[in-house]
């Protein structure tokens, strides 16, 4: 267990009968924060016999169940819900057999791109750290820029990854407050939120970019193919 100050985490194996006419081992890990149950767990959900885009499924369907439980205790019945509403979370995704087939006949229908517009950074440096911890770690790409005040986050990639990247984003204590304590983003718009068209050129890699004029920024969205998205969210930001 983690000292008090980071809350509880415990791992749970249960093994969910006839799914697919296979035992389904689900292990668990909960992150129960100090303030728990007002605040939501946190909870990652690993299985050998489920894709990682089922188990992404799983876990953002056990979060929703959990802000229904808000305040009460949760655990214990968000694991009867999963054995109880495995089967019909994995039905709707059943159709990628394995994750091979899926990739090897192109990934584009589930590409998808998002553009977030940030108030402000107190603390930069670590806010900047963590963005691009986070993007990594969900294999996104894209830009974090810098225009004067204006601080935008381009990103791209799984649709179930960028899903992620904004209860992140949402969720974490990202800044700190005028007092120096850290706080959760609360001051974050997401402008636009849409599947990558054939247009769009992707970005391979995730950058953090300062731009001294509009008209630079302007030029990094075009380079993109995103003349659109920029014209329309970008300019209104500087109003």
């Amino acid at each position: 267990y983690f000292p008090e100050t980071h809350g509880i985490s415990f791992r749970i194996q249960i093994s969910v009968k006839e799914v697919l006419d296979t035992d389904v081992v689900l292990k668990l890990l909960f992150h129960l924060p100090v303030n728990y149950p007002s605040t939501l767990p946190d909870i990652s959900v690993n299985s050998d016999q489920l894709t990682r885009a089922q188990c992404m499924d799983v876990k953002d369907k056990l979060l929703e169940q959990a802000k229904k439980h808000l305040s009460e205790p949760m655990v214990h019945d968000l694991i009867l819900w999963v054995q109880q509403h495995l089967k019909d979370v994995i039905k709707q995704s059943a159709t990628v057999c394995n994750e091979k087939t899926a990739l090897s006949k192109g990934t584009e229908d589930g590409i998808w791109m998002l553009l977030l517009h940030l108030d402000h950074m107190r603390a930069k440096a670590k806010y900047v750290k963590t963005v691009e911890k986070w993007a990594s770690n969900l294999r996104l790409t894209g830009r974090l820029m810098f225009m004067g005040k204006i601080i935008l986050i381009l990103l791209q990639g799984d649709r179930s990854s960028i899903k992620e990247y904004l209860i992140l984003q949402k969720t974490s204590k990202v800044d700190v407050d005028s007092g120096g304590k850290k706080c959760k983003e609360k001051m974050m718009s997401v402008l636009c939120e849409t599947e990558i068209q054939s247009q769009h050129k992707r970005f391979q890699t995730f950058e953090i970019k300062e731009y001294s004029a509009l008209e630079e920024l302007q030029k990094e969205f075009e380079a993109a193919g995103l003349k659109t998205l920029f014209s329309e969210f970008v300019p209104p930001l500087f109003k």
